[in-house]
């Protein structure tokens, strides 16, 4: 158009100087090498692509935007504007969303010419009968029952590279949607979430392109009433209540790199400090990352889905050379506050850290001979008061990746037992890590975990070896005349077995001396317990059984009970006292006396 009008200026200048002026020759020269006509068609049809529009009338859809209305008299009101989605045919009704009110169409005109019907994308003028110009002058108009007054809507948005400053959550922004502006608090997530997905469907539509190389789709989709938004570059995305959703504080400018592992007791943040380095704003190919976004609008809107929605700042300062414009957006689903604010999926990540205190008994895993623990006991990831009840069955992870889960509290200052089904080999003092996520909307606040535990793979216990006790004859230099006698290999075998029998004997023969650790047992009428845990009268290589009944007296009280039997597998045991014991005895000392 440039190229023609330069050429008429030209043209009628050329004119303007008369008849009388004989040299025109480089003018004429001048006006050749513009018009470049072919040039031209060839730029508009390499770069300029045709809409895909909607070939079947579809009446169900219709969506129509007004830009003008206005009276003729003997006709009706005629309202011009822009067929955005759908079709239309005389005598067909449609609704007025704003005015709550429904007309029937009494003709169509495009261009001063009748016509039958009107589809997308066509400039046209809808007659109607009974309805005054001035109640509208811009808006919609559309089938019976597609608009609908909304409060708040979900849509997929994406930031304007060239808006200088940070989109933080629970922020105000001005949404210009269709031909209305209304003020919208906007809430931001799932940039993780989306990118997962979008990365997917790049990878299956890469697929299919390989397999089907005549693959001829239209990269803006078609052009419904979201049209400007698939020239914006936003894609149709379906949003899925059901999916789990990061929480996030505000809008990420990047994607972070982080590993999964680091995200961990921290919600999402914008910018560097998510993770990662900033691209330049420079750079036109590094478009910001696709969000989800919550507009809450404060006055409700009549609005259709699928339609382009557009955030700004306009209170910001007018002469200041900045954008104003914030992000852009497609509407994808309805929202209300009120019944759907407990629908969205949205959580943070927490984590306590442990150590480990106390290993199990060692194993030799059968797979890969490997020597495992299949129980660890682990401190400082709760407090004495706690109720553990509540994290049984919890999964554990250690720094070597391996999972265990909660089986119970081990003793009252917050200890806790984990069992591996698969074994580990942490030491003590490693770390021990639990990690959960808890859902915003949970009024419940309930602890949530992902995974599961690894197969079970079995092993063989480790007997720990003896411990060599030293003789006291031998050590004071006393040898026994056999022993003197004896060659040296037979030395040795006769001390071993003198050994143990002198130890069982003195076991047996001498008094004994312990401590009272706690009592158990019911409580008698007399107000006393009845049995006693006593340490230090046995080690752990002693065989309690055989020293079943013997008499023990409390040395404070001259209460005297009799051992029952062992009590765990460190040395202790139980001590019945038939007449029963005090509570005030606990750490008092005991003697056992010699076997009668």
């Amino acid at each position: 158009s440039v190229a023609a009008g330069g050429g008429g200026a030209a043209s009628g200048g050329s004119s303007g100087t008369g008849s009388g002026d004989g040299d025109n020759s480089n003018v004429f020269g001048s006006i050749a090498g513009t018009n470049n006509i072919h040039g031209l068609l060839h730029v508009l049809q390499s770069q300029i692509r045709a809409p895909n529009r909607d070939a079947q009338p579809s009446p169900d859809r219709f969506h129509f935007a007004v830009d003008h209305c206005f009276p003729i008299k003997g006709q009706g009101t005629v309202l011009t504007g822009t067929c955005l989605s759908g079709s239309v045919c005389p005598n067909d009704m449609v609704e007025f969303p704003t005015l709550a009110t429904q007309k029937k169409v009494k003709g169509l005109q495009m261009f001063r010419r009748k016509a039958n019907i009107i589809q997308q994308g066509d400039r046209a003028g809808i007659c109607v009968s009974n309805f005054d110009a001035k109640l509208m002058e811009r808006g919609i108009i559309a089938s019976p029952g597609t608009v609908k007054l909304i409060r708040g809507a979900i849509a997929v948005v994406r930031k304007v590279r060239f808006f200088r400053g940070g989109l933080n959550c629970g922020a105000k922004f001005h949404v210009s949607v269709g031909h209305t502006t209304v003020m919208a608090t906007v809430t931001f997530w799932g940039a993780r979430e989306i990118a997962a997905q979008e990365s997917e469907k790049n990878r299956i539509e890469k697929n299919n392109k390989n397999n089907n190389s005549n693959n001829t789709n239209n990269p803006f989709g078609k052009s419904s009433l979201g049209g400007s938004a698939d020239l914006a570059g936003l894609p149709r995305l379906k949003f899925d209540w059901n999916q789990d959703f990061l929480h996030q504080d505000n809008y990420l400018d990047v994607l972070p790199t982080n590993n999964d592992s680091s995200e961990w007791n921290q919600s999402a943040s914008s910018g560097a400090s998510a993770g990662g380095k900033r691209k330049s704003n420079n750079d036109s190919s590094a478009l910001p990352p696709l969000h989800w976004a919550r507009l809450e609008f404060l006055t409700p809107v009549y609005c259709p889905m699928d339609s382009l929605v557009i955030g700004s700042r306009l209170d910001s300062e007018v002469n200041a050379n900045a954008c104003r414009l914030a992000f852009s957006g497609r509407l994808v689903e309805r929202y209300d506050a009120k019944s759907d604010h407990g629908r969205l999926k949205s959580y943070t990540k927490k984590e306590k850290v442990g150590k480990v205190c106390r290993l199990g008994d060692p194993y030799r895993r059968t797979d890969d001979q490997k020597i495992v623990r299949y129980e660890v006991f682990g401190t400082d990831l709760f407090k004495k008061e706690t109720n553990m009840t509540q994290f049984v069955g919890l999964f554990i992870e250690t720094d070597r990746g391996d999972v265990g889960s909660i089986q119970s509290s081990f003793g009252t200052s917050g200890k806790f037992r984990v069992h591996f089904p698969g074994g580990t080999d942490v030491r003590e003092g490693d770390s021990l890590y639990l990690r959960f996520k808890r859902y915003a909307n949970d009024p419940k606040k309930a602890i949530h975990q992902d995974g599961s535990l690894p197969p079970a793979r079995t092993g063989n216990r480790l007997d720990p070896p003896a411990k060599k006790k030293k003789n006291k004859a031998a050590k004071n230099g006393i040898r026994n005349d056999a022993a003197a006698s004896s060659p040296p290999q037979a030395t040795n075998s006769v001390n071993n077995i003198m050994s143990k029998e002198s130890q069982h004997n003195k076991a047996a023969n001498t008094e004994v001396f312990g401590e009272i650790v706690k009592l158990k047992g019911d409580t008698l009428d007399n107000g006393k317990t009845s049995v006693a845990i006593v340490s230090g009268l046995f080690s752990m290589e002693d065989d309690i059984t055989k020293h079943k009944g013997r008499a023990v007296i409390c040395i404070g009280t001259n209460d005297k009970g009799e051992i029952a039997g062992s009590f765990g597998k460190m040395g202790k045991c139980k001590v019945v006292f038939n007449n029963g014991i005090s509570s005030e005895v606990v750490g008092s000392r005991v003697k056992m006396l010699a076997k009668e």
